[in-house]
């Protein structure tokens, strides 16, 4: 039986009884604590937070029924009751009971209504979710099939199975929240949620609320318990967008779930499971941070046990056709006036080093299908290169590593062939060189026939 992560507190005030259900339970897979009456209950949930409650209707102490207005605010509930009458369990259902179970209880209808439970819980809980979510923007897909983004792809198949948390580095704009989404959408974990969170929009107490949740009365206007993000995120996976920018406090809150598994809402005293994988994503240097004093050097060592770094624009110039291809098919004006890149404005554009990379871009391209109006060529002139200083033209070649002759070489043929289309007499006219050495440099650097 595969062991679940769901915890179930039983309330059953008749030993044997209590102790055969509890086997039960675990035989389905569960973790489950049992109590004999309210009283040990009300005692385990001040410390513990179980995912479902199954109460007899009749404990030496309260009246079960009596309890569920309020029980149920919280938690889901079954009644079990040896002098069921439809009365009772109708009663018991307008009370908030997901069920209604008379003894002897049938282990097969028992392992049946929990798995029904507990999944009206987690769909309830996912329906809420997407509520609050329902005009945040797409995540979409990753686009490219340069050299770079093929590398990409292959790491994130590689740790996309795997439950190890990942730190995603990349400049501004390089499209980090893509790639933890594609790690989501390829993992076991896909069909729950895939939480995003912004790490530096926030004060550290309110971010510190929205991430773990606040109890009742924790601070002014905190007039009901909320659960966090990483209750929404719970089975799916939960990102972590610009880690480096939370302050030491909330740093320390997260080793330890990263540690144990556990967490507690802002005021409050239960540990709560966290069941959620961990991406997180930088553009600062973490592990110099770290030297510094700066960042948790355990946290650190934590977040990093798979790294991925994200290629800026400038490495994978290749793509930017399909980029720009990409935002006018999802761009409405667009597609009514069936815009098109025009050659020229291509040529400018692989000419550019994109310093603000994806988004830039995505920027760019929008501003030129408004500035080109009702035509249907997006040209050189649509473009605007003012607002970050550079001069259409200009290029950069980016290296994460003190790059050799041969690799320089390869990067810089790789941006000729993709910013010329291949034209092997316009490459060896910039070169300097032959276009019978121009045939030797591709077959050197192994760039395919169908790029020249």
């Amino acid at each position: 039986m595969k062991r679940r992560t769901e915890q179930i507190l039983l309330v059953e005030d008749d030993p044997l009884l209590n102790r055969l259900l509890q086997d039960e339970l675990r035989r389905f897979g569960y973790e489950v604590a049992g109590a004999k009456s309210w009283s040990e209950a009300n005692a385990y949930l001040a410390k513990h937070e179980p995912h479902l409650i199954i109460s007899d209707v009749h404990l030496p102490d309260a009246n079960t029924m009596e309890l569920l207005p309020v029980l149920t605010r919280d938690y889901p509930v079954i009644v079990l009751t040896a002098f069921g009458t439809v009365q009772e369990a109708v009663a018991a259902m307008k009370a908030g009971a997901l069920e209604y179970l008379s003894k002897p209880i049938n282990p097969d209808e028992l392992e049946l209504e929990v798995k029904r439970a507990l999944q009206h819980t987690a769909m309830q809980r996912d329906h809420q979710y997407c509520k609050a979510r329902m005009k945040a923007p797409g995540a979409g897909g990753m686009v490219g099939s340069s050299p770079a983004m093929q590398e990409l792809q292959k790491l994130i198949d590689a740790v996309a199975d795997s439950e190890a948390t990942v730190l995603i580095q990349g400049e501004s704009g390089v499209g980090k929240e893509l790639v933890a989404h594609a790690i989501h959408e390829r993992s076991p974990r896909r069909s729950h949620n895939f939480v995003a969170v912004d790490c530096c929009t926030l004060q550290e107490k309110l971010f510190e609320s929205e991430l773990f949740g606040h109890e009742k009365g924790t601070f002014t206007g905190a007039d009901r318990q909320k659960p966090g993000l990483i209750e929404a995120a719970n089975g799916g996976t939960l990102f972590l967008d610009e880690i480096g920018e939370i302050e030491p406090t909330i740093q320390a809150k997260l080793l330890r779930v990263l540690e144990t598994g556990q967490y507690r809402r802002l005021g409050g005293i239960k540990d709560l499971h966290a069941n959620v994988r961990i991406v997180a994503a930088t553009n600062r240097n973490l592990s110099q941070m770290s030297k510094e004093g700066q960042f948790r050097s355990d946290l650190y060592y934590r977040l990093s046990a798979f790294t991925l770094r994200i290629p800026p624009l400038r490495e994978r110039l290749p793509d930017i056709p399909a980029l720009v291809e990409h935002f006018l098919a999802h761009h409405n004006f667009s597609r009514r006036l069936n815009k098109r890149l025009h050659p020229s404005a291509q040529r400018l554009l692989m000419g550019y080093a994109f310093p603000g990379n994806i988004r830039e871009l995505r920027n760019m391209v929008e501003r030129a299908i408004i500035v080109g109006g009702s035509s249907e060529d997006i040209r050189p002139e649509h473009f605007s290169f003012e607002t970050v200083g550079e001069t259409p033209g200009q290029f950069s070649l980016g290296f994460p590593f003190e790059p050799s002759l041969d690799e320089i070489e390869r990067r810089y043929l790789e941006f000729l062939v993709a910013k010329y289309a291949g034209h092997r007499g316009r490459i060896a006219s910039i070169l300097g060189i032959s276009e019978r050495s121009i045939y030797r440099l591709l077959e050197k650097h192994g760039f395919k026939e169908e790029h020249a």
